[in-house]
């Protein structure tokens, strides 16, 4: 009775990785060219290994590769291993066990804090001869924290939930098509992370910043201003007017991304079941209107049945029953015009000497008196108007018509009378008259007395 042979060692990725470049002189060989030019020709060449990762060989490579394979077979063309060091091979044991012990009673301390302290102690003579790299490759290799402040990756990632209404509001927008041409549309949710109320939906042709900012218009009127708010890194969610106006409503703002588990999957949750539920009845019916307004209508209609609806989550509570059990007060704005007021983005802009203001591509008109100096621009982000603070009041920006200033009279109409802040001028030709002719009557009516 014979034995089977023993099962061989599977060769690795990269063996075989490497072997498949040596297949390809092999076939430049046997179609006639000699070994040296295919050699060069396979090492001209950049491809892809099974890791994706770009590839380039060298000739000198591909013939040490080729020699082992003749000798050893695939065998040889396994990637040497060498021993590989639980701490560090240049640092010497003294330093790493002091490493060692300061990390354990300060997990903070930098690598440069560290080395000036085994100075100090006498473990070593210069901080600044330790290589800070070799220091860190033996800190990973013992386990130990690299970093002051932890990375996303070495951070805190657990799961977050609100205990309490408008603490976080998500939003994402949703993509789907409508009426029977199908049209694109985006669906912009507001979500509030604790009590899983649907706050309010808008319906765009396309994610920007306008429309995320004209649907929190709206949230913010009716249900009050979010502690914070949590968005993905979609196009209206990560530009500067979208930071300005949530600094300006005194709430924080939370990048997230796709899938991230702390939050924005509660919100991705929603959307699949908006789509299940709403959205995918929409793609090519023919009594759906596909206009933004209507598919809103449609939306927010859908959005009250939802909040009456049981949710897992909730313990088969309805969002609606948690938000309205939640005793803590909303944060309302004073009224529309305070709002309106916070929708701003300042920015500071340079008026040329002609009184001109290049904003967003354009040229706008500014206020006599301006010329050379820095102004803060405030934009209106709902309906996009400028503004200036001029002598004590909002001034609103014209655009720049070149065309109706080349017939137009140059100045103001009033420019000879004195301004508010002026007065009537006292010149020197108007106090040499007063004193060569004095007046007949005097300050309280009568004739002045000449003693002469």
């Amino acid at each position: 009775m014979s034995l089977s042979p023993l099962p061989q060692t599977p060769p690795s990725p990269e063996a075989l990785f490497r072997r498949f470049i040596l297949g390809e002189v092999e076939a430049l060989v046997d179609g006639g060219i000699t070994v040296s030019r295919a050699l060069r020709k396979v090492a001209r060449r950049e491809r892809t290994d099974f890791l994706g990762r770009p590839h380039r060989v060298s000739v000198s490579t591909l013939k040490r590769w080729r020699s082992a394979f003749k000798k050893s077979g695939i065998a040889g063309l396994e990637p040497a291993s060498r021993p590989r060091t639980a701490t560090s091979e240049v640092l010497p044991d003294d330093l790493l066990s002091f490493i060692e012990r300061e990390k354990a009673v300060d997990r903070h301390a930098s690598i440069p804090e560290l080395l000036r302290r085994a100075a100090r102690q006498g473990i070593i003579e210069d901080a600044r001869a330790v290589s800070r790299t070799s220091v860190w490759r033996a800190l990973r290799r013992m386990g130990l924290q690299t970093r002051v402040n932890p990375s996303k990756s070495e951070g805190d990632t657990r799961r977050f939930a609100y205990p309490h209404r408008m603490q976080c509001v998500l939003c994402d927008g949703k993509h789907f098509r409508a009426g029977p041409s199908r049209v694109k549309r985006v669906a912009l949710f507001f979500l509030d992370d604790s009590t899983r109320y649907a706050l309010d939906v808008i319906v765009v042709p396309s994610e920007s910043t306008e429309a995320f900012l004209t649907g929190l218009f709206s949230l913010c009127l009716r249900y009050g201003i979010a502690d914070r708010f949590y968005l993905d890194r979609g196009p209206g969610f990560i530009s500067t007017d979208t930071f300005a106006v949530i600094n300006e409503l005194d709430s924080c703002l939370i990048h997230g991304k796709e899938g991230y588990p702390e939050g924005h999957g509660k919100v991705e949750r929603f959307n699949r079941t908006a789509k299940s539920q709403i959205l995918r009845s929409l793609d090519g019916a023919v009594d759906v209107d596909p206009d933004c307004m209507s598919l809103t209508l449609r939306l927010r209609h859908y959005l009250q049945i939802y909040n009456d609806t049981p949710h897992e989550s909730l313990g088969q509570e309805t969002p609606r029953q948690r938000w309205e059990a939640d005793s803590r007060p909303l944060r309302l704005p004073e009224s529309e015009m305070v709002l309106r007021e916070k929708m701003v983005v300042r920015e500071s802009r340079r008026v040329s000497n002609d009184h001109v203001i290049q904003h967003g591509g354009g040229l706008w008109e500014a206020p006599r008196g301006l010329a050379g100096q820095r102004v803060e621009v405030i934009r209106h982000v709902l309906d996009g108007h400028l503004h200036v603070l001029h002598l004590g009041r909002m001034v609103r920006l014209h655009e720049l018509d070149p065309i109706a200033n080349a017939t137009d009279r140059r100045g103001y109409a009033t420019d000879h009378l004195p301004q508010p802040d002026e007065g009537v001028p006292t010149t020197a030709a108007t106090l040499a008259f007063r004193r060569d002719h004095m007046p007949l009557v005097g300050k309280d009516g009568g004739f002045t007395c000449n003693e002469d």
